[in-house]
C-alpha cells in the first residue's frame, strides 16, 4: 500500500501546531475536570457524564496523534515560480469560456468552492506539470471540461 505524502503550506503547518497545543493543553484539562466532576457523582457504571467524557478524551487523543503524524511527515511546500504547474502554484485558467483561479495545494488544505484543488484530485493532477498555453480535458461527472492554462505564479 503506497501512502501520499502529506504537502501543506507554511500557514497550514502553523494552523496544525497551534491546534495541537491547544487540545494537548487546554483541551486535555477540560475533558480531566468533567472527568472528575462524573466521578463525584457515583456510580461509573450508568453515568452518561462519564462516559461522554472519556469517549470526548478518546477522540481528542486520535486527534493529537493524527496531528503529530501529520507534522512529523507532512512536506512544507513552498510557491514554486517557474513554467510549469506545481504544488503551490496558483493557475489562471479559462473553464467554459469562464476565467478561473484555482491554487493547486496538498488534499490538506483543499477546499474546491474557494478555487484550492488537490493535487491528487482529477484538476490537479491534468495541470501538475503543465505550461501556459496548454489544454488540458479533465473527465467531469457531466462530460469532459477543457481547461487553457493562461498563466502560472
Amino acid at each position: 500500500m503506497s501512502i501520499n505524502p502529506l504537502y501543506i503550506s507554511a500557514e497550514k503547518l502553523a494552523e496544525m501546531k497551534k491546534e495541537i497545543e491547544y487540545l494537548k493543553t487546554f483541551k486535555r484539562r477540560e475533558i480531566a475536570d468533567r472527568i472528575e466532576k462524573a466521578k463525584d457523582l457515583g456510580d461509573l457504571s450508568e453515568n452518561a457524564d462519564y462516559t461522554d467524557a472519556k469517549e470526548d478524551l478518546s477522540a481528542n487523543e486520535l486527534r493529537i496523534v493524527k496531528l503529530d503524524n501529520d507534522i512529523r511527515s507532512g512536506i512544507v511546500i513552498e510557491t514554486q515560480g517557474g513554467d510549469q504547474v506545481a504544488i503551490g502554484n496558483t493557475v489562471q485558467a479559462k473553464v467554459n469560456g469562464k476565467d478561473r483561479v484555482l491554487k493547486v495545494v496538498g488534499a490538506a488544505e483543499a477546499d474546491p468552492m474557494s478555487g484550492q484543488i488537490s493535487n491528487e484530485s482529477p484538476i490537479g493532477l491534468a495541470l501538475l506539470g503543465r505550461k501556459a498555453g496548454d489544454k488540458v480535458t479533465v473527465q467531469a461527472p457531466a462530460g469532459p471540461v477543457e481547461y487553457e492554462i493562461i498563466a502560472i505564479s
